[in-house]
């Protein structure tokens, strides 16, 4: 395959990642209805990570300090990435936290050049950045008069974006590595499934949840470990739609896009690649607008667009 048609493939493998990604905020937001974020959490990345061992079912050998990289991968990109983020729906609206999470791009782009000595902060870069933090701010008006400033949605979501470009910099090492893309996932999703074991058994010992646990319990615990419908009987694991939303969590958007996603950010770099995560926005309003009834203001859309244009203009040369 020559070098264009690899920068195509790359592209074709991103966009992919980047559709099925926008899709994933409403999936997290019809689940948050009868599982908790960090049961959600679980139960998504424990089916990618069998899944990935179905889609091949070989063990490799690695150099045995590159296991801090994989530890490191799975605790920024799956641990506090995804659980910030999901605790960030369970505040705010999907759309919301979509349009937020899509400027990460600055911070793998920050955290590449201090670390990984890369330079990609050139003045374009920093102006699409401003301007793509001018819509975000659009869109957290959410249609209303006066500024509406959730901190435990909107931080949170923010907070995630910084995970994903600490990840995006231990991607970027491992494939130097050169190793199985399928296996390098897997690995990660490994260390990140044995850091939640604890998490999840003490979410365990917290269940059945009582109205007076529950009310002496804060907010984040609350929306960690607790939910209105959660109870300890299988009613919940008998919807058909609950278990389509786990596997289309755990099998697409973790399984084959996380993998994907890294044989992308190979072709074309991390960061070129990452900058494509402004468009995941306008999957999920949409996406959220059909499924959850979420309605899209004209403020709300022109901020998405205003973010849109931001990536443009990051990557003008």
């Amino acid at each position: 395959m020559n070098q264009k048609s690899q920068k195509v493939w790359g592209l074709l493998l991103a966009a992919a990642s980047i559709f099925i990604w926008g899709i994933t905020f409403v999936n997290t937001k019809y689940l948050l209805k009868d599982f908790s974020s960090l049961e959600i959490l679980f139960y998504r990345f424990l089916t990618a990570y069998l899944f990935l061992w179905l889609l091949r079912p070989k063990l490799e050998k690695i150099q045995m300090r590159d296991n801090i990289f994989f530890a490191l991968a799975g605790l920024s990109g799956v641990v506090l990435y995804q659980l910030t983020e999901n605790i960030a729906i369970h505040f705010t609206n999907a759309s919301n936290v979509s349009v937020i999470v899509s400027i990460c791009p600055l911070f793998t782009a920050i955290v590449s050049q201090i670390f990984l000595k890369e330079k990609h902060l050139s003045l374009w870069f920093i102006v699409g950045f401003f301007i793509a933090i001018f819509g975000v701010t659009l869109v957290c008006f959410n249609g209303n008069a006066e500024f509406e400033f959730n901190p435990k949605g909107d931080l949170l979501a923010l907070l995630a974006g910084i995970c994903w470009g600490f990840y995006s910099m231990f991607v970027s090492i491992l494939n130097k590595k050169k190793y199985d893309r399928v296996c390098a996932t897997r690995r990660i999703f490994f260390f990140a499934v044995l850091m939640m074991i604890p998490l999840s058994l003490l979410g365990w010992r917290l269940t059945p949840v009582d109205a007076a646990k529950e009310a002496a319990a804060s907010d984040f615990v609350r929306s960690l470990y607790f939910n209105a419908s959660q109870t300890v009987n299988a009613a919940r694991f008998s919807k058909p739609l609950n278990w389509l939303n786990i596997l289309f969590l755990g099998v697409l958007a973790s399984g084959v896009c996380f993998t994907i996603w890294g044989k992308a950010c190979d072709i074309l770099g991390t960061v070129k690649v990452s900058c494509g995560l402004y468009l995941i926005p306008i999957v999920t309003v949409f996406f959220a607008f059909l499924a959850l009834g979420e309605r899209i203001t004209l403020l709300g859309a022109l901020g998405t667009a205003i973010t849109i244009l931001g990536l443009f203009i990051s990557e003008k040369k």
